[in-house]
């Protein structure tokens, strides 16, 4: 059974930013090019434009032989161990793509390779020609198209002369400059030999002509081609185990989340939602945000403050913002928890006045208080696409979320993987700070929690 090499890379200038793919296929035994692919994709993550490299180098692959074996090889280490199935998909963005890529060869016929940066220039390459090309305002060519030589001078600088390992004696093959290769569309056109090939943004097949090389010492310079192939049936790196590459999972998205100063509500311990009276700070509010502000400045590791509408954290987060030199964006899927008819009451007045929907609201996320307001699950599944959208719209950098006890409560507790109920058995003062950091493989770490030294 023939096998394909399929090379991919996808690269984003911001992450997100603007972005592309590329990815090449590549026949095992010869090492030759047999199709390239690239696009440009406007602005999204690395992780977006990585996957989607993948899924077109497989149907490239796909297009060229439905029946042939395909080695995947790609320096993401996440998208290698995702698509291994050794590592889950969390990260929602990604979950349709690594579908989409099973999809479109038997899973049987597919292997997944992690390859080290430097040998994964002809993808790299193809990626940053469709963001290039992005940037001009066009869709990437072809027939412009260099990354096939510039890979090639790559890997023949690259390749040992003497020693271990080295390609010595390689027959050399001489590729005429005057009878250009004929260029297939992969999606089955067969165009000409010399035309000029498709300009879509997907899978053309190139067949670029190649200077002719000659002999001009005794030891012959490896074909590009001879080098692939001689890579090609080495032995496999290992993905996981002893001699496993390390995880490539980037900077984490990191989220401070600060709950907002006292307001004259809170040493009362009252309800306060979002459908009650908005209060602000008061003057203690205002002293611990400050004091907030004087220790985040000194760390100086915030980058953007997001904030709830409400006013006790427009205000608190006004006065970090202030301190740190940023702008604050308002967030609605930060805003607390609507308690209906108990807002303004304390616990006790709600468990008098309305004991059975008190203890009903107590045994089930689902219940929402009396008069209509917002259950804990409905609260969870507006944070949990807040948080979907800061995470891609603020990918790697470390934000600052002004926010209220339920929200942080329930950032905190999905990204421990914990029931509902631990809501009710997690302590949170005014004005602390607790830490979660994001990584790309979609799972998440508690780093701090109801954090109030700066306090004292």
């Amino acid at each position: 059974m023939r096998e394909l090499i399929v090379e991919a890379d996808g690269g984003s200038r911001g992450n997100p930013g603007p972005a592309g793919y590329g990815a090449v296929v590549i026949d095992a035994a010869t090492g030759e090019t047999l199709a390239e692919a690239a696009e440009y994709l406007g602005v999204t993550t690395n992780n977006v434009a990585e996957y989607s490299g993948l899924v077109a180098g497989l149907r490239a692959a796909r297009d060229l032989d439905p029946t042939a074996t395909v080695r995947v090889r790609m320096d993401s280490k996440l998208v290698v161990e995702q698509m291994s199935g050794r590592w889950q998909i969390k990260h929602p963005a990604m979950r349709p793509l690594a579908a989409e890529a099973r999809a479109i060869l038997p899973p049987d016929r597919v292997t997944y390779e992690w390859i080290p940066r430097a040998e994964n220039k002809h993808a790299d390459r193809l990626a940053n020609e469709a963001m290039d090309a992005g940037k001009r305002g066009e869709q990437w060519s072809p027939s412009q198209s260099t990354a096939d030589l510039d890979a090639g001078a790559a890997a023949r600088s690259a390749a040992p002369r003497k020693g271990r390992g080295e390609l010595r004696d390689q027959p050399q093959r001489t590729r005429s400059e005057t009878t250009p290769a004929s260029t297939t569309d992969v999606r089955g056109t067969l165009a000409a030999p010399g035309s000029v090939a498709p300009l879509e943004g997907r899978g053309e097949l190139r067949g670029q002509p190649q200077p002719t090389r000659t002999q001009t010492a005794p030891v012959a310079t490896p074909d590009t081609n001879d080098i692939r192939a001689a890579r090609n049936v080495a032995s496999e790196a290992p993905t996981t185990g002893a001699g496993a590459a390390p995880p490539d999972l980037g900077t984490p998205t990191t989220f401070v989340l600060l709950r907002h100063g006292e307001t004259p509500l809170t040493p009362q311990k009252r309800f306060s939602g979002s459908g009650g009276s908005d209060p602000a700070l008061s003057d203690t509010g205002r002293h611990q945000a400050d004091r907030v502000a004087t220790a985040l400045a000194a760390r100086g590791t915030v980058q953007d403050v997001i904030a709830s509408p409400l006013a006790r954290c427009r205000e608190t987060a006004a006065i970090v913002a202030a301190r740190l030199g940023l702008d604050v964006r308002i967030e609605d899927g930060l805003r607390e928890t609507d308690f209906g008819a108990w807002e303004g009451l304390t616990f006790a007045e709600v468990r008098d006045r309305y004991p059975d929907d008190m203890s009903a609201w107590l045994s089930s996320p689902d219940v929402e208080p009396t008069g209509g307001g917002e259950s804990f699950e409905a609260v969870a599944h507006r944070v949990a696409a807040a948080r979907d959208k800061l995470l891609t719209a603020h990918t790697g950098r470390t934000v600052l979320l002004v926010s209220h006890v339920t929200p942080i409560k329930t950032l905190v507790r999905l990204a421990l993987g914990a029931p509902p109920e631990a809501l009710f058995r997690m302590e949170l003062s005014a004005a602390s700070l607790s830490v979660v950091a994001y990584y790309g493989d979609g799972n998440a770490s508690v780093r701090l929690l109801n954090d109030t030294s700066p306090l004292r």
